[in-house]
């Protein structure tokens, strides 16, 4: 198929492709509430004629463009989003869908809306010019990605690839990989008393304090490719709410942005070593990998660690120079190969021994952020680019 024909077939649908964005950006998806979003999704995938569409027990909208008996590639992205936050300080509301100055504006517009739209309409727009992929091409619209990856740790149970295309916000150049993330929860055990006699307590701050000094200069692990190790404090919080008691317990959240060649149960043993040098007498502590649970919008019920593995995919792997130069024609332009400085249900597909590359719409610096938003150009760009992709990357290697 020349390249300037899938160019010119998403010159024709931008219309319905920036309204199907604007209409999943007025729909509030935060986690277990992406039922609007799939809705829309799914009555889009129906309308463009895929051959198959389904929605499965967690809310996970499936959609599959038959091929021609190729390898299978699975176009993946997620409908839930983040918490805008305080709207009084957005410059355009967060679920408006308002398009200015060339952008699309709101909550989800690069993280992950974009790529969910270019995804589907990718797929779509194939389907209707009569081009059959070289292998079958499903696309995941996921939910819970924000919630430990519920969505794809259910897909999983069901569907398999050969590879796997992330949509994630890129910059429409590819990824190869990321550092995985660990979320761990420390906890001080120590005795309350009243603030005017901290003799009677055994107050947790201290060997928080200790801990935290140690904790800042524990060795990293690094990667040439993917950096250090890093370890960030982020939430704490006590078991009181008066000013004038000693809480009895302390609680600390840290996010530990892991290299591929460190596991989770290294991470703790290392966390908890520190504890145990750092503990003042009379106060116990514990570390663990933070757990929750999502409801899904659909009714279900799934407990969740927030563990994400590390992906990394190598520079001379088939699928990843295919990609490449797929998007080097499509897109008419270079294409850089770098990594995310986030972590991406991709961890959990290539642990299950799918491949990934990482592609989509988007800054990604402009996720979780006030202002969010996203180049309409890159999301027309975008799915020219998911189309070469699921076209030719289903050939053998």
């Amino acid at each position: 198929m020349p390249e300037l024909a899938l160019r010119s077939i998403v010159e024709n649908a931008a219309d319905q492709i920036i309204d199907l964005a604007r209409r999943t950006l007025q729909a509030p998806s935060l986690s277990g509430q992406e039922q609007q979003v799939a809705d829309l999704v799914l009555a889009e995938m129906q309308a463009l004629g895929y051959d198959e569409v389904s929605r499965d027990a967690v809310g996970n909208v499936v959609g599959l463009i038959r091929g021609q008996g190729g390898n299978v590639t699975l176009l993946h992205s997620h409908m839930d989003v983040v918490d805008p936050g305080d709207p009084a300080v957005w410059s355009h509301a967060p679920f408006a869908g308002d398009m200015a100055d060339g952008y699309l504006w709101g909550r989800g517009a690069s993280d992950d809306k974009g790529s969910l739209v270019a995804q589907v309409y990718a797929a779509g727009l194939l389907r209707q010019a009569g081009l059959r992929p070289a292998g079958d091409v499903y696309v995941a619209a996921v939910v819970g990605e924000e919630m430990g990856g519920v969505g794809t740790r259910h897909l999983l149970q069901t569907l398999r690839a050969d590879i796997a295309i992330i949509g994630e916000p890129s910059g429409n150049t590819l990824r190869k990989g990321h550092r995985g993330r660990f979320e761990f929860t420390v906890t001080w055990q120590g005795r309350s008393a009243h603030a005017s006699a901290p003799h009677k307590g055994l107050n947790p701050h201290y060997s928080a304090a200790r801990f935290l000094l140690a904790l800042r200069d524990l060795p990293r692990a690094t990667n040439p490719i993917f950096g250090d190790t890093t370890i960030v404090p982020t939430l704490s919080y006590v078991d009181q709410t008066s000013s004038n008691v000693i809480p009895s317990r302390l609680t600390l959240h840290l996010d530990w942005r892991n290299a591929p060649q460190e596991t989770v149960e290294e991470a703790c043993a290392l966390l908890q070593r520190t504890l145990d040098q750092t503990l003042e007498p009379g106060i116990q502590a514990t570390v663990q990998v933070d757990r929750g649970t999502l409801n899904t919008y659909p009714g279900l019920a799934r407990e969740f660690e927030h563990c994400i593995p590390s992906f990394a995919t190598e520079e001379d792997n088939p699928y990843l120079v295919r990609a490449s130069q797929l998007l080097v024609d499509a897109l008419a332009r270079v294409v850089p190969v770098d990594i995310w400085r986030f972590a991406t249900d991709g961890g959990h597909l290539a642990e299950h021994g799918i491949p990934c590359i990482g592609f989509g719409p988007g800054d990604e610096y402009m996720a979780h952020v006030v202002d969010e938003r996203l180049a309409i150009g890159q999301l027309l760009e975008a799915t020219t680019g998911y189309m070469a992709l699921a076209l030719g990357l289903g050939r053998d290697q």
